[in-house]
């Protein structure tokens, strides 16, 4: 199976092809300018320089959310045109479980953590010893909430924390729970890559139709949150 990968869901931005799970060229930049800057013409090297050709893509995978709500929409709006005009299944994935996918060979309980501002990370966990099995759905959570959650798993369960949050969630357990080890990779597989969305959606049994793909916010964005306040204060 081809599978073509993408995820804008933070600051960097990636695209990949897969055979199955065997890499075939993948794009990333993490250069500070835009994902309308550097998506498309990544996508088109990427399919330059593996002689490929979109018509061979069998599935296409796309990091849907948590994370930057106008790196998501342009990501999501970009598989969603490749795909319908070619008519071909989509993987809605969980970018924390495409983050997890980074260390889907290494074992215990792989945690991302994406930083959500003001405490908070996004996150969840899996087991990697036993094919990446869920255990927690994608959350906001507060860094403290997230380290009393991962204080209490077995003492013998090797745990990684990844993502941007990942820092943030190590120092808060080095606060709390000096006695619980966490361990952080290296800065290669730290953050999000579209090889790991893409493995995460070769090992999917649900795919769906460009039409239904949509961005996944946990939270409301910032001029939102804003808005609610104020009517709130208003009501009051």
């Amino acid at each position: 199976m081809i599978i073509f990968a993408m995820d804008t869901s933070a600051a960097a931005a990636s695209c990949a092809l897969l055979e199955d799970d065997r890499p075939i060229a993948q794009f990333y930049t993490d250069a500070h300018l835009t994902h309308s800057q550097t998506i498309m013409p990544m996508v088109e090297s990427l399919f330059s320089c593996s002689q490929m050709s979109i018509q061979d893509v069998d599935r296409f995978a796309v990091s849907v959310g948590p994370g930057s709500f106008t790196g998501l929409r342009i990501g999501v709006a970009a598989v969603k045109g490749m795909a319908q005009v070619l008519d071909k299944p989509c993987v809605a994935v969980s970018a924390l479980e495409g983050l997890a996918y980074n260390l889907y060979d290494r074992g215990g309980i792989l945690c991302p953590a994406l930083d959500a501002r003001c405490g908070q990370v996004y996150t969840a966990w899996f087991d990697a010893d036993h094919n990446m099995k869920r255990l927690h759905e994608d959350c906001a959570m507060m860094a403290e909430d997230l380290c009393k959650e991962l204080a209490a798993l077995p003492e013998e369960t090797p745990v990684t924390v990844l993502g941007d949050g990942a820092s943030l969630v190590l120092d808060t357990m080095k606060k709390l729970y000096p006695e619980r080890k966490l361990s952080v990779p290296g800065k290669h597989l730290l953050l999000q890559h579209a090889y790991g969305v893409g493995l995460a959606a070769l090992n999917s049994e649900q795919t769906i139709s460009a039409q239904e793909l949509v961005p996944v916010y946990l939270k409301l964005p910032q001029a939102q949150r804003e808005l609610q306040m104020k009517l709130s204060l208003k009501k009051q």
